[in-house]
């Protein structure tokens, strides 16, 4: 996966900032562009790539704007691009610690120092893991949590495709572009994934379905060889061979490094209130990373937008 950077995900000189934005997917792109636009001096600080999980996305289909679709990875980069073109700095670093109570507030990360008057935190969500036997053990050697990222090598291949949800169906359908057979696993006795797209994936070949099945296991000697299966209505544990497994159970929000450092709920979602502010004053969330009912790529723009308009305007803009 080739992702496109602007010309400012380097680094950076300055070290003084208006507003600063943790993370670099939808919503902390979509502030960026808002806060620009707004004259403010703005920084986006990205551990990893510009895009976040919407960049793995093979496509996006329920975004407006894109009748036929859209590729996550070109979404995000066009976002990315359009927030350097109003001089937003990105900047890939981690950060490892934020002092949110003095003024300016101080982001640390893992090479530098910044200060920013205003912080919007937009770190998104990571897959979660099953954190059975094998899990760790195969990961990255048969056991992927990105079709779009590593399908192609699993070229006439059998997989499994654990989790029924929008994710799994979704990655499941792009991945049977290059896999022989897929077996879904889902723990629930039912599919959760919008009808539309149960419907595409019931009507490709070779493709099974174990709902009300539990992994308990994933088995091999150097390289993955199986996952192993429980039905959860008898009780009968059997091994699908398998070359690979792809796994999707579920998001976790990325708010490690805020422990004790913000209110969060009980999952480590950031707590907001309507306006998305914190319980920090001067320190706005965007996107998955808050406690919301609804995590989507539009959700997280307008998530994005709203934050970056309130923050302008605490901050006198």
């Amino acid at each position: 996966m080739e992702l496109i950077f602007g010309p400012s995900t380097q680094k950076s000189s300055k070290r003084e900032y208006d507003a600063i934005i943790i993370g670099a997917g939808p919503a902390g792109l979509t502030a960026a562009i808002y806060l620009a636009r707004a004259k403010l001096s703005t920084l986006i600080l990205e551990k990893l790539v510009p895009g976040g999980l919407a960049a793995t996305t093979d496509k996006i289909e329920n975004y407006p704007g894109f009748p036929e679709g859209i590729g996550g990875e070109e979404l995000t980069s066009r976002m990315e691009k359009q927030a350097v073109n109003f001089g937003v700095d990105i900047v890939l670093e981690e950060v490892l610690d934020v002092d949110f109570l003095s003024n300016p507030k101080v982001i640390k990360t893992s090479d530098s120092e910044y200060t920013g008057r205003g912080i919007i935190i937009a770190t998104g969500t990571s897959p979660k893991s099953l954190n059975v036997p094998g899990e760790q053990k195969f990961r990255g050697k048969g056991i992927s949590y990105c079709a779009t990222c590593d399908a192609p090598f699993f070229q006439d291949k059998e997989v499994v495709v654990i989790g029924c949800g929008n994710s799994g169906i979704q990655e499941g359908i792009y991945l049977k572009k290059f896999a022989k057979k897929i077996t879904f696993v889902e723990f629930l006795p039912h599919m959760t994934a919008e009808k539309v797209l149960q419907e595409r994936v019931r009507a490709l070949d070779n493709v099974e379905f174990l709902l009300n099945h539990q992994v308990t296991a994933f088995e091999g000697e150097e390289k993955l060889t199986g996952v192993r299966v429980k039905n959860r209505e008898t009780g009968e544990e059997f091994l699908i061979p398998a070359d690979g497994a792809f796994v999707y159970v579920g998001l976790k929000p990325n708010t490690d490094f805020l422990k004790g450092k913000i209110e969060m709920d009980n999952a480590g979602f950031i707590k907001t209130d309507e306006d998305l502010k914190t319980s920090i004053p001067g320190v706005f969330a965007a996107g998955d990373v808050r406690t919301t009912i609804l995590r989507q790529v539009a959700t997280a723009v307008g998530d994005g937008a709203l934050a970056a308009k309130l923050l302008e305007e605490e901050l006198g803009g």
